[in-house]
Protein backbone atom coordinates (compact mmCIF):
# COMPACT_ATOMS: atom_id res chain seq x y z
CA UNK A 1 0.00 0.00 0.00
CA UNK A 2 2.93 2.22 0.53
CA UNK A 3 3.74 1.82 -2.92
CA UNK A 4 0.84 3.41 -3.91
CA UNK A 5 1.00 6.19 -1.51
CA UNK A 6 4.66 6.68 -3.42
CA UNK A 7 3.46 6.45 -6.59
CA UNK A 8 0.33 8.81 -5.85
CA UNK A 9 2.40 11.43 -4.19
CA UNK A 10 5.08 11.47 -7.19
CA UNK A 11 2.73 11.86 -9.56
CA UNK A 12 0.68 14.86 -7.84
CA UNK A 13 3.88 16.83 -7.22
CA UNK A 14 5.57 16.05 -10.55
CA UNK A 15 2.29 17.80 -12.15
CA UNK A 16 3.44 21.27 -11.18
CA UNK A 17 6.61 21.37 -12.41
CA UNK A 18 5.84 22.19 -16.34
CA UNK A 19 3.81 25.13 -14.29
CA UNK A 20 6.91 26.53 -12.60
CA UNK A 21 8.82 25.99 -15.89
CA UNK A 22 6.12 27.81 -17.91
CA UNK A 23 5.86 30.74 -15.92
CA UNK A 24 10.17 30.86 -15.74
CA UNK A 25 9.97 30.53 -19.08
CA UNK A 26 7.33 33.17 -20.01
CA UNK A 27 7.93 35.68 -16.93
CA UNK A 28 4.40 35.76 -16.41
CA UNK A 29 2.03 34.47 -13.52
CA UNK A 30 -0.29 36.50 -14.66
CA UNK A 31 -2.75 33.47 -15.54
CA UNK A 32 -2.03 31.71 -11.60
CA UNK A 33 -4.99 32.55 -9.45
CA UNK A 34 -3.10 33.88 -6.29
CA UNK A 35 -6.55 33.21 -4.20
CA UNK A 36 -6.65 29.45 -5.20
CA UNK A 37 -2.26 29.66 -4.80
CA UNK A 38 -2.42 30.75 -1.56
CA UNK A 39 -5.42 28.31 -0.19
CA UNK A 40 -3.51 25.61 -1.99
CA UNK A 41 -0.09 26.18 -0.42
CA UNK A 42 -2.04 26.15 3.43
CA UNK A 43 -3.69 23.05 2.42
CA UNK A 44 -0.29 21.56 1.69
CA UNK A 45 1.35 22.96 4.91
CA UNK A 46 -1.24 21.11 6.98
CA UNK A 47 -0.91 17.64 4.63
CA UNK A 48 3.17 18.17 5.51
CA UNK A 49 2.12 18.36 9.39
CA UNK A 50 -0.06 15.51 9.39
CA UNK A 51 2.25 13.71 7.72
CA UNK A 52 5.18 14.40 10.30
CA UNK A 53 2.10 14.15 13.17
CA UNK A 54 1.45 10.29 11.94
CA UNK A 55 5.29 9.30 10.37
CA UNK A 56 4.00 8.73 6.75
CA UNK A 57 6.95 9.27 4.55
CA UNK A 58 5.00 9.57 1.33
CA UNK A 59 2.75 12.25 2.54
CA UNK A 60 5.93 14.25 4.07
CA UNK A 61 8.25 13.40 0.77
CA UNK A 62 5.22 14.63 -1.41
CA UNK A 63 3.91 17.39 0.32
CA UNK A 64 7.62 18.74 1.19
CA UNK A 65 8.55 18.97 -2.27
CA UNK A 66 5.20 20.06 -3.43
CA UNK A 67 5.42 23.06 -0.61
CA UNK A 68 8.87 23.96 -2.54
CA UNK A 69 7.07 23.83 -6.07
CA UNK A 70 3.84 26.09 -4.51
CA UNK A 71 6.05 28.40 -2.77
CA UNK A 72 8.49 28.91 -6.03
CA UNK A 73 4.92 29.57 -8.12
CA UNK A 74 3.46 32.18 -5.86
CA UNK A 75 7.04 34.25 -5.49
CA UNK A 76 6.92 34.26 -9.35
CA UNK A 77 3.57 35.55 -9.07
CA UNK A 78 5.26 38.36 -6.90
CA UNK A 79 8.36 38.46 -8.79
CA UNK A 80 6.55 39.31 -12.10
CA UNK A 81 3.54 41.75 -10.26
CA UNK A 82 0.81 39.62 -11.73
CA UNK A 83 -0.58 39.21 -8.60
CA UNK A 84 -4.53 40.35 -8.82
CA UNK A 85 -6.81 38.40 -6.36
CA UNK A 86 -8.70 36.06 -9.36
Amino acid sequence: METLGYIAGILTTVAFVPQVLQIYKTKSAKDVSLAMFLIFTLGVIMWLVYGIKVNAFPVIAANGVTLVLALVILFFKFKYNNHSLK
